[in-house]
């Protein structure tokens, strides 16, 4: 009898505790981060019309298809979905980057439960996609782009052990104040300096600066953090603008003579030094008032622009470590605060 006492007493005491704990583990899962999936199209989104081959893809997956390609999502955040757009990315434009931008620094006003943000893009424009959101989102609440280099009914895909790890970026305590970041291959990339250098996995580089971290088996950890201004302490406001100025790009090489888009505002000259010829069609470009601005191919650029001595201003804007492409990204919202050379030199010399 004291046997079966006793055995009724542990029982209910072990009642008890499940009873404590329940409420607890309940709310554990009630409490996960909460990260919205907002998708764009590009290859992520492909489908085959032969699966499991190297043949070509349409982009004709949806948002809730792609998240739901990872198995027990559900055990890193709440996922919520939104498709933004269904395309390749080489059919993004600068009014994508600007309703892109709006409609996430919208959730971030309207959400503040909300952790983080994860964009899933196109490969082949996901770069300057990056940096237009690392320059105009006024969070410092994670944002993650994220792509594939292989479509979800290819061979070996590497789209959702992607977009689970840029899922587990945003959902990180730790990638707070770090900007906008690209995660593919389990690295984590400041948009800044990201860039595609083949298409393959493992195609996605940071240069000398940009890696910021990794997605290990553990979890996120950051190693870096960008010292440029980015996100929240950006100067760029978006509300009243309607459309982008126009900013074209040019490439430098021996013996040429210079060459623009004439209807731009702004010109980006990749280039590691002007031939003579050049060096006389740009200079007649900035007296008509177009202004020129230079990078090397490689954006690998960190001289300081040189001043004339009778103005005390640069003749032509350095951008420094800046790619091409991105370089003509901030010109073009530089360009939206001011027109004076020498201010949008300060701007180039902050971001």
């Amino acid at each position: 009898m004291k046997q079966m006492v006793g055995v009724l007493r542990r029982f209910l005491v072990l009642a008890s505790v499940v009873r404590l704990t329940s409420p607890i583990v309940a709310q554990a899962q009630v409490t996960l981060p909460t990260v919205r999936v907002v998708a764009t199209g590009g290859t992520i989104a492909g489908e085959q019309q032969e699966p499991g081959t190297l043949g070509g893809y349409q982009i004709k997956k949806s948002v809730n298809e792609i998240v739901a390609l990872i198995p027990h999502v559900e055990r890193y955040a709440t996922v919520e979905t939104e498709q933004f757009s269904n395309v390749g990315s080489p059919a993004i434009t600068p009014e994508h980057w600007l309703g892109l931008a709006r409609r996430i620094n919208t959730l971030f006003n309207e959400r503040p439960d909300l952790s983080g943000v994860v964009v899933t893009h196109g490969t082949s424009r996901l770069e300057e996609t990056a940096f237009f959101l690392y320059l105009t989102v006024r969070s410092d609440r994670p944002v993650v782009v994220v792509g594939a280099q292989r479509p979800p009914t290819g061979i070996s895909p590497d789209g959702p052990i992607n977009l689970l790890s840029a899922i587990r970026v945003a959902s990180s305590p730790e990638s707070r104040g770090k900007g906008v970041t690209v995660v593919m291959d389990d690295r984590i990339i400041s948009a800044r300096d990201v860039t595609k250098v083949a298409a393959r996995g493992g195609g996605f580089e940071g240069a000398e600066m940009g890696m910021l971290g990794i997605v290990a088996t553990g979890g996120v950890e950051f190693f870096y953090q960008p010292a440029k201004k980015h996100t929240v302490s950006a100067d760029f406001d978006l509300s009243s603008i309607k459309a982008l100025p126009r900013v074209g790009i040019s490439y430098s090489y021996a013996g040429a003579e210079g060459t623009a888009d004439l209807a731009s505002k702004a010109v980006i000259v990749a280039t590691t030094g002007f031939a003579p010829e050049e060096g006389k069609f740009y200079e007649s470009l900035r007296k008509r008032g177009i202004i020129v601005a230079t990078t090397f191919p490689s954006g690998e650029q960190v001289n300081s622009a040189s001043q004339n001595p009778q103005t005390g201003s640069s003749a032509v804007i350095v951008a420094k470590h800046l790619m091409p492409t991105k370089a003509r990204i901030l010109m073009m919202l530089a360009l939206t605060k001011t027109q004076v050379p020498a201010e949008i030199q300060k701007i180039f010399d902050s971001y």
